[in-house]
């Protein structure tokens, strides 16, 4: 692939999300960028995102590929012989069995997957994790779980240079986690602290299956009891900086509707660890929005008081911060694959998952002018990958959520039962409020008004007042 030259951004951020077994999607999607010769200045991750971090932050960047090939051909497990055999039997039925291949293709796959994540439940995975003995145990935290992590501390020693994550001139790489005692979102960041191979454990301390990790007398959790995405943390500390964003999540909101409980475990998954995802990205979204709005409104003063006072010129820099370009890869669901899909630690779907993320950063890449810096008055814009498609804040994904400020939807029902919808999106000017009524008069001043009208000719009809103009509707911008 031919080396891509980017834009002049002053940051370049890798965004790991967590999601178990599928996590070797990211690592595909790396592979792809390290081919395109792009170099991350920043990392960041929470749970099997943060471990994948950890491997390029903490490796040469000639290294960083085959750093992640090793640990995710060392924690899964081998390719199954009988699956191969399969596969190659379905292949060998030749063009005029296609209609089947692909259904016989996705129950074999979704057999075997099966079968893999329940060895991993029941056994382990190599290197990783084991089932603690007389589990789940009691304790404080970190001693209380159904499997223990101390081979993970092993395998990070072995394939992570701390050493070059601590240089004062590393890589910037933040970790995502929740600590156990106040449920508070925190993050392990190499500018501000020394980073050790208990920071990346606590990342991805997802309970009740893995314990607690204890760092300077503080219990650590997966960073996903909180949120499963450091999106927000990477935005707030580049406020000054245009900054290129590589999102790369492992949980697609957007799905069929389940039809029985294996697929409802699964959808509840995507939506539970995808929505917090969107929730953040759409807050983002909606505060360069005020933001522009605000700028808007500066501009409306006049400018003799503008260059009068320079507050003016102090709120305008701040209101229009940074450019934020989002590059989103999500990964998308397969037939073959079900609820157990994140502990899903075969050979097999580990290189599928990785070629699907090689496969959507070369798609990406090869519309070169979604890696474009926003234009004035832009500020924060996403691209979509799967549906080529780029979005702002004035013209938003009309898949997401946009309620949080310009348009919201309610439901009642009445005593009927009829739901009703409610759609607010338009501004209505005010009216000009009416004339306080006059007085009352008393029976004697009617009847001498009377009697004086009655005197005089009648007014003709073209002496009629002018109508004042209709209040003026104002739809606002979405």
């Amino acid at each position: 692939m031919k080396k891509i030259q980017l834009p002049p951004y002053k940051q370049v951020a890798l965004i790991f999300q967590g999601g178990g077994a599928l996590g070797s999607y990211q690592a595909g999607v790396y592979n792809g960028i390290a081919e395109a010769g792009i170099e991350p200045t920043w990392v960041a991750g929470i749970s099997i995102g943060a471990i994948n971090a950890a491997l390029v932050a903490g490796n040469p960047p000639e290294k960083r590929v085959e750093r992640l090939h090793d640990f995710w051909d060392t924690v899964c497990r081998p390719p199954s012989m009988t699956a191969s055999f399969v596969a190659e039997a379905v292949n060998a039925l030749g063009v005029g069995f296609a209609p089947f291949q692909e259904t016989i293709k996705n129950t074999v796959d979704k057999a075997f997957g099966s079968y893999a994540a329940s060895m991993a439940i029941l056994e382990g995975q190599n290197e990783f994790f084991y089932p603690r003995p007389f589990a789940p145990g009691f304790g404080n935290p970190s001693q209380v779980s159904f499997y223990d992590t101390a081979p993970l501390k092993t395998t990070l020693e072995r394939l992570v240079d701390f050493d070059r994550i601590n240089h004062k001139d590393a890589m910037r790489l933040s970790l995502g986690a929740t600590n156990v005692g106040t449920g508070n979102f925190v993050f392990f960041d190499n500018h501000h602290m020394m980073i050790g191979p208990e920071h990346v454990m606590a990342s991805g301390a997802l309970p009740p299956g893995f314990p607690a990790v204890e760092i300077d007398g503080e219990y650590y959790w997966d960073g996903g009891c909180v949120s499963n995405t450091p999106l927000m943390y990477i935005m707030n500390e580049t406020a000054s900086l245009d900054t290129l964003i590589f999102q790369v999540d492992l949980w697609s909101a957007h799905g069929k509707l389940p039809a029985n409980i294996f697929e409802i475990s699964e959808r509840q998954k995507d939506i539970q660890y995808s929505s917090r995802t969107r929730a953040i990205t759409d807050t983002v979204r909606n505060i360069h929005r005020m933001r522009q709005r605000l700028l808007e409104t500066i501009g409306r003063i006049p400018e003799s008081v503008r260059k009068a006072d320079p507050f003016f010129d102090q709120m305008a820099e701040q209101a229009m911060g940074s450019n934020f370009n989002v590059i989103q890869l999500i990964y998308q669901n397969k037939t073959g694959e079900g609820q157990y899909k994140d502990a899903e630690f075969s050979a097999e779907s580990m290189q599928r998952h990785w070629a699907m993320g090689l496969a959507d950063m070369n798609n990406t890449f090869a519309d070169p002018g979604c890696l474009d810096i926003p234009t004035k008055g832009e500020n924060f814009v996403t691209y979509d990958v799967h549906r080529k498609a780029r979005f702002t804040a004035e013209s938003p994904d009309p898949m997401t959520n946009q309620n949080a400020t310009m348009a919201y939807v309610f439901e009642t029902t009445t005593g009927q039962g009829n739901a009703l919808k409610h759609h607010p999106k338009t501004l209505v000017a005010p009216k000009t409020p009416a004339k306080a009524p006059a007085p009352k008069a008393s029976a004697r001043t009617t009847a001498k008004t009377m009697t004086k009208a009655a005197a005089k000719p009648a007014v003709k009809s073209a002496a009629k007042a002018p109508t004042k103009p209709a209040a003026r509707k104002t739809t606002a911008k979405r």
